[in-house]
């Protein structure tokens, strides 16, 4: 026979627990068990005064934060709302049914200011690292490196030109912020190149053309990750520039070292940090193998002898080309003793005008030229070294595993919604990428550590 639903009867008492509602499997309750938020009131009492009402507990914001970072939620008050109705979220910020949830702007307000002020979310970030290590998915044995571009939160024309500068009257936060990093070289001391345009919302984003469509502004989030299980190690938010990211490189690298004692014997990367001076630091500095390719422009499109076809005397300090003729930094004396290496660290060997015009290999060596020159770097040992593990099979490993931390760029766009930020200025994009990375790492934790009789997914 048809039912008929009861209407419902409000009862006098209820029994309800909502560690009882959150599945066995649910993603938070794996990431539960890797928080650790012991010391975070004491790190954050310089911060707030001794008088006046008790302030919200800082704890439920970060968890509030971890719950957004993690399951992809990016608007603060989308957030709020999320924790307030899903009971998983509420339990892993310890909510009971009554708990009051902060009002977005409250939580808004606070992250702003004591988080933006205090360098918590840095050393959430470095908990999930040491956690990692603890649970043995970081092996030190070789580590990659690379940069990606994530779009700044501001109005592309709201800009003015690179020669204009900044007008006196502008003002804000972000403003403020990067004219405090003029000088450092993750930001305005990056290169001495004026940038095309600059944005008046938040100048220390950079425009940028390096993707295939239009250009925009953006930030750069560097990621140092250990090879093993694919652990972020260490992340550095940078302009969105080469030589920037080639600095948060070694600035990582010596940071992980410092702060963990991990000592990597091979580092992966692609051809930005390829250059000779950071190959040099990398081998001579760090004593780190380099499986990198080296960033060369001595490569000829004409059929004519390459760089390759002449063969270096290091006793002598001189180059001989296929011909038999010796190229050497200088063919004469000069009263004056002039530099050996140009500004870029690179030495000029020259062959004789006499030698090269009764060569019989001067078409095939140097056929619009009186004489054959050839470029040498003041590193070109380390540039040699790193030429050579390119021809091993670990160098084709290397390449293989180099894609692991494209594929947590990937995941931070894809499933983390993190392709634009929402926070502005040097600060803002840090704790961003802090906040992502130590989520990823949390993901990470989960996956590879699953609750004690589950599956893995």
């Amino acid at each position: 026979m048809m039912g008929e639903r009861t209407v419902m009867q409000e009862a006098l008492f209820y029994s309800f627990r909502i560690e009882d509602h959150v599945p066995d499997d649910h993603l938070l309750r794996a990431i539960d068990r890797f928080v650790d938020l012991t010391g975070i009131r004491e790190h954050l009492k310089p911060f707030y005064s001794a008088m006046g009402r008790p302030s919200i507990d800082p704890k439920l914001m970060i968890r509030m934060l971890i719950v957004g970072y993690c399951m992809g939620i990016r608007s603060e008050r989308r957030l709020c709302e999320e924790v307030h109705l899903d009971l998983a979220y509420r339990w892993f910020c310890r909510l009971d049914l009554d708990g009051a949830v902060l009002d977005h702007s409250t939580f808004s307000k606070n992250r702003h200011g004591r988080f933006r002020d205090s360098d918590l979310l840095r050393k959430l970030f470095e908990t999930t690292v040491e956690r990692c290590m603890t649970e043995g998915l970081v092996g030190a044995e070789g580590f990659a490196v690379d940069a990606s571009l994530i779009r700044a939160d501001v109005h592309r024309q709201r800009s003015v030109t690179g020669e204009e500068g900044l007008p006196p009257d502008v003002a804000g936060r972000a403003v403020a912020e990067y004219l405090d990093v003029l000088d450092d070289a993750a930001f305005g001391g990056s290169t001495p190149v004026t940038p095309k345009r600059i944005n008046l919302t938040d100048p220390a984003s950079r425009w940028t053309a390096a993707t295939r469509g239009s250009a925009f502004y953006a930030y750069s989030t560097n990621y140092l990750i250990d090879l093993d299980h694919a652990v972020i190690v260490d992340i550095e938010a940078t302009t969105a520039i080469r030589q920037a990211e080639v600095t948060a490189q070694r600035r990582m690298i010596e940071r992980t070292q410092e702060r963990f004692g991990l000592w990597p014997e091979k580092l992966v990367a692609d051809t930005a940090y390829g250059s000779a001076p950071n190959l040099a630091w990398l081998v001579e500095d760090r004593g780190i193998e380099s499986h990198i390719p080296v960033f060369d422009k001595s490569a000829r499109c004409d059929d004519t002898f390459e760089r390759s076809a002449f063969t270096f005397d290091h006793e002598d300090d001189s180059s001989t080309c296929p011909g038999g003729n010796r190229l050497r930094p200088s063919n004469r004396n000069f009263s004056t003793p002039r530099p050996r290496a140009n500004a870029d660290g690179f030495i000029r060997y020259r062959a004789r005008e006499k030698d090269c015009g009764a060569c019989g290999l001067k078409q095939r060596c140097t056929p619009k030229l009186a004489a054959r020159k050839i470029m040498r770097s003041v590193h070109e040992g380390a540039r040699d070294m790193a030429r050579d593990i390119a021809t091993s099979d670990a160098y084709l490993v290397s390449r293989r595993q180099r894609k692991k931390v494209e594929m947590l760029f990937a995941h931070l766009k894809r499933i983390l919604k993190l392709d634009r930020l929402r926070l502005r200025g040097p600060n803002g994009a840090k704790h961003e990428f802090d906040l992502a990375a130590a989520a990823q790492n949390l993901r990470k934790l989960a996956k590879m550590r699953p609750v004690a009789g589950l599956a893995p997914a």
